[in-house]
C-alpha cells in the first residue's frame, strides 16, 4: 500500500491513483472508491464520471499544465502532480501555480517518484500531501520537513524572502 503523508503526518490514503484505463467501466467495477484519474480521463469521461457514486479527483503529468484544468478546479478536492522521475521538476511548477496563481485551496499531493529528499522543497512550492516512493521509509521522511530551519527565498510557505525580513 502507498505511503502517504500528509499535512506532517503519516495517514491512511483514502484515495487510489488510476494510471490507465481504457474507459470508465473500471470504475463500475469498484463502486463508492475514490480515485484519481488522469486529467485527459477526466476529460474524455467526464460526464460518467459525475455520475460515479464515490469521489473523482484528478492527476497531472509532469508535462501537462495546470491551465488545462480550466475553470473545473474548485470542484476537485485535491490535485496530484505526479513525478516519473526523481530529476524531473516541472510538477514545483505546477503546485506554486495551483497556489499563488489559481488561488486553489485544496490538497495538492505528489505522487510518482516521491523522495524524502524533495519533501522540503515541494512543501515550500504548495504540496501539503506526499505519497512516497514505496522503498522510502515514512519515519525518516517526516524529519525531511525540519532539514532546514530559514528559506531564503520566496515560496507558498514564507512569501518575504529572507532579505526582505530583516
Amino acid at each position: 500500500m502507498p505511503k502517504l503523508i500528509k499535512n506532517g503526518e503519516i495517514t491512511q490514503d483514502i484515495w487510489t491513483v488510476l494510471s490507465e484505463a481504457s474507459g470508465p467501466e473500471i470504475l463500475r467495477a469498484v463502486p463508492g472508491k475514490n480515485f484519481i484519474v488522469p486529467l485527459e480521463f477526466w476529460k474524455l469521461y467526464r460526464e460518467e464520471l459525475e455520475e460515479y457514486d464515490g469521489d473523482i479527483s484528478i492527476w497531472l503529468d509532469s508535462d501537462e499544465n495546470v491551465n488545462d484544468i480550466d475553470s473545473d478546479l474548485s470542484q476537485f478536492p485535491l490535485i496530484a502532480l505526479n513525478f516519473p522521475v526523481f530529476s524531473d521538476g516541472r510538477s514545483y511548477t505546477n503546485a506554486r501555480e495551483l497556489r499563488e496563481i489559481m488561488g486553489f485551496d485544496g490538497e495538492v499531493r505528489a505522487i510518482g517518484d516521491v523522495l524524502r529528499d524533495q519533501l522540503f522543497y515541494m512543501a515550500r512550492c504548495g504540496f501539503d500531501a506526499f505519497q512516497i516512493r514505496y522503498d522510502q521509509d515514512s519515519e525518516a521522511c517526516l524529519a525531511a520537513f525540519t532539514d532546514f530551519e530559514i528559506g531564503y527565498q520566496s515560496s507558498i510557505v514564507e512569501p518575504v524572502p529572507l532579505f526582505r525580513r530583516r
